[in-house]
């Protein structure tokens, strides 16, 4: 029998493994992945520069420790260059391979700005440990940093960094911070919080190009307004788009994301995909909570127990410690009602029909937040 195969070796694809192995314990499983395999929490490669983790202090489990856990062949530094559904098989290069059952956990990949200037290539992005590696080490010799894009990543990344000794600007062609997440109450104070620290803003401003200036050794920014912006190390933060290449090329149906239906299937026979880089139902989730409950529904169908994922309301925790912050909106729409002082705020959004459809909570409020969880509606119901 060939093995049920997983691309990726992220969240998505090990928790799918874990779960598959809950119900099955012995049917081939064969994990490929471009990188080196091991298993560590993505999530905190915005919070670790501050809490003294070193990239290999991030890994929690390597790649012949994940093998013998799940019970699996890991394929790693192995990168699958086509899939025929078809045929039920794939190629890494010139090899091909059989699958019984196909799951994409590709992830997703950070959104290059086209940007002018000699040291475009030189912008860092912390995407994986790997990029997160590289961005620690050039820090080493940095005092300047310049982030473009002060959406969750940006000020995550700006309230790790700040307190760490860093000179941290954002830059954002947006009127506030957080500014597609939370309305502008309550993105003030974030602001505020992170201003505090010694954080930098630039909003209604972009940046235009990025060169590197040898006789001064510093990273120049032009901006859209016309000024100038010196740095030592420059981090883009504007956002991840799925990664749909290998699904497009395999004939898949493919939007913003990899469409898949309830149940988590794509338009090809035996072939699944969660995480970040699949739109269910118009929903692209790039957060833990939905990949836990889609891991869990694949897990079961793999095994014959054909499962429909469900979202319930799922809070999101932004890592700005100067400012707590909690997001859940299932549905953007209706009328924000909020309340608070100094920079404890709550912030309620009610449908026209008076239902809440959603709530930001910042300081000391972060603590209502299962109370309110429990008065909202699922995001994708129980079929």
């Amino acid at each position: 029998m060939s093995p049920i195969t997983i691309i990726g070796s992220g969240l998505a694809a090990y928790t799918v493994a874990r779960e598959f192995r809950k119900l099955d314990k012995n049917s081939p499983l064969r994990i490929i992945t471009n990188d080196d395999g091991c298993f560590y929490s993505k999530p905190m490669l915005s919070n670790a520069f501050n809490e003294k983790k070193t990239p290999e202090s991030l890994v929690i489990t390597p790649a012949d420790k994940m093998a013998t856990q799940v019970n699996a062949e890991i394929l790693n530094h192995t990168e699958v260059t086509q899939i025929h559904p078809e045929k039920h098989s794939l190629n890494c290069g010139d090899k091909s391979l059989e699958y019984s059952q196909l799951i994409l956990a590709l992830g997703a990949e950070q959104i290059r700005l086209p940007l002018a200037g000699n040291a475009v290539d030189k912008i860092f992005s912390v995407n994986d440990l790997n990029d997160y590696t590289q961005f620690r080490a050039a820090l080493k010799n940095a005092k300047r940093v310049a982030i473009m894009g002060a959406g969750l990543i940006g000020c995550e990344f700006a309230n790790d960094l700040q307190p760490a000794g860093f000179e941290v600007t954002l830059i954002d062609p947006l009127q506030h911070a957080l500014g597609r997440l939370v309305p502008k109450e309550v993105a003030l104070v974030v602001q505020q919080a992170l201003q505090a620290l010694g954080v930098t803003f630039k909003f209604e401003t972009a940046v235009n190009r990025v060169d590197y200036n040898d006789t001064n050794q510093v990273y120049q920014l032009t901006l859209s307004d016309g000024s100038l912006l010196e740095a030592d190390i420059v981090l883009s933060a504007v956002g991840l788009r799925p990664r749909i290449n290998l699904a497009e090329r395999a004939g898949l149906s493919v939007n913003q994301g990899i469409i898949v239906d309830r149940y988590l299937k794509t338009s090809a026979e035996d072939v699944y995909a969660l995480g970040d880089c699949a739109e269910v139902e118009g929903l692209i989730l790039p957060f833990v909570m939905p990949l836990m409950n889609s891991a869990r529904a694949i897990a079961k169908s793999l095994t014959g127990e054909l499962t429909a994922v469900n979202y319930p309301a799922m809070p999101v925790a932004v890592k700005t410690p100067a400012c707590p912050t909690v997001i859940c909106v299932p549905k953007n729409d209706g009328e924000w009602k909020i309340d608070g002082e100094g920079q404890n705020l709550r912030a309620l959004l009610f449908s026209s029909k008076g239902d809440l459809n959603g709530f930001i909570l910042t300081g000391t409020k972060v603590a209502e937040k299962m109370a309110l969880v429990k008065k909202l509606p699922p995001m994708l119901p129980i079929l």
